[in-house]
């Protein structure tokens, strides 16, 4: 990434930010800075960068909003308004609005998706079009989602402000969660012939870094958020071969894992766990980190993942959290063990909240691992063959089937 493109991407939110508590009009003003981009990213990788990317951006962008005021015919009335909003050639205000404008993205009114992709849009300063390749969605239908998320925030008659003190809590839970949301999807697509979208990965990551920066953190959480990213990410060079196919964690050359990305995951998680209460995110890096340290599958310390499973479970029960715990009890206690609680995990299913478990491919390539461990393989190969037909990923896909023929191949 260049150096004008990186100071593009950095200085846009806090630059919409800007205009919107200038101006009010969200939608307006991000067209003004969607102008402003345009006009850098034509001038700046000519003429260099300028001291102040913000203050440019600002400043071009206020000209390109009083500009669209006034060349509205329609609203001749707003010519005075407009004189009033010509900007002072006053300095930018230091102060930094993003974490405003992230907890606008995440406001309540508005769904799950739509907040991601308000976020990426207003907050990660990608295009309709940039969103779109990235969720592996049309670009109309991100633009019509975009589009919506604002009207709602302007229906809401909700201003360009902090939220109130009651509020803070669940709107920074809901930014953490788009933004794993988000990590979750680069780390491995949902669907697609790419194990992972590293693109979609790294903003989360750049995001989470600006979070970070700009909110409180009483809870910790999100540094918990911030480690468990970057040592989740830390493993990304080794996941895939050559030629792109799936490599699991236990045979991964763990040479080729980041060792900056650890110290640092290490350090936020260690920190953190000395100073704020536990919890999910905190408990899920800390996960990682038993993982990133270990020098070898036989190696980890199973028995501390177990434990951290445990509390987890305990804290933010899920199926995933599920499925992990199940893992460790099998790396602790053997694999008819982890069979045992995979049936009484499923047993437990009541087609309430834990119905996705039986319906997930993880939970029958889990399955089908532990059964391969026990001396299955008929059965193994089943479950790799049902693991692979449900799921979408295309390098996930043919790692199942491999393990499915393979042992089908073993077996007769």
């Amino acid at each position: 990434m260049s150096d004008a493109v990186r100071a593009l991407r950095d200085a846009a939110p806090s630059a919409l930010a800007v205009l919107v508590r200038r101006y009010g009009d969200f939608e307006a003003c991000e067209d003004a800075v969607q102008e402003a981009l345009i006009a850098a990213s034509a001038q700046w990788p000519h003429d260099g960068v300028p001291d102040s990317p913000r203050a440019w951006l600002v400043q071009v962008a206020s000209r390109r909003y009083v500009d669209q005021v006034r060349s509205d015919v329609a609203r001749r009335r707003r010519e005075s308004l407009a004189a009033e909003l010509e900007p002072p050639p006053a300095p930018v205000p230091a102060v930094d609005d993003t974490l405003t404008l992230f907890l606008l993205c995440c406001h309540p009114a508005l769904t799950r998706p739509a907040q991601v992709a308000l976020t990426l849009r207003a907050v990660g300063g990608l295009t309709t079009a940039e969103i779109a390749r990235a969720l592996l969605m049309p670009e109309a239908t991100v633009a019509q989602r975009i589009s919506r998320a604002k009207a709602r925030i302007r229906a809401s008659g909700e201003g360009f402000r902090m939220p109130h003190a009651d509020e803070l809590a669940s709107r920074l839970a809901a930014l953490r969660s788009v933004l794993y949301l988000i990590f979750t999807e680069g780390h491995t697509a949902s669907s697609g012939d790419r194990l992972a979208r590293v693109d979609l990965s790294a903003e989360a990551i750049r995001l989470a870094r600006q979070l970070h920066d700009a909110a409180p953190d009483a809870s910790g959480e999100t540094t918990g958020l911030l480690a468990l990213m970057l040592l989740t990410d830390a493993r990304r060079a080794a996941r895939t071969d050559a030629a792109g196919a799936l490599v699991p964690l236990d045979e991964q050359d763990r040479s080729h894992w980041d060792p900056a990305m650890i110290d640092e995951g290490v350090a936020l998680v260690t920190d953190v766990l000395d100073r704020a209460p536990i919890g999910p995110y905190q408990l899920q890096a800390a996960i990682a980190a038993v993982h990133d340290e270990a020098a070898s599958t036989e190696t980890t310390d199973w028995i501390e993942i177990l434990g951290l499973y445990d509390l987890l479970a305990r804290l933010a029960p899920g199926p995933m959290v599920t499925l992990g715990r199940i893992v460790a009890v099998a790396m602790v206690e053997g694999p008819e063990a982890g069979l045992a609680a995979l049936d009484r995990a499923e047993g437990d299913d009541d087609g309430g909240s834990g119905s996705t478990l039986a319906d997930h491919h993880r939970t029958w390539a889990v399955r089908a691992h532990l059964l391969e461990r026990v001396g299955s393989p008929d059965a193994a190969s089943l479950a790799f063959a049902e693991a692979a037909r449900r799921t979408l990923n295309g390098p996930e896909q043919r790692y199942l089937a491999a393990k499915a023929e393979a042992l089908r191949s073993t077996a007769g």
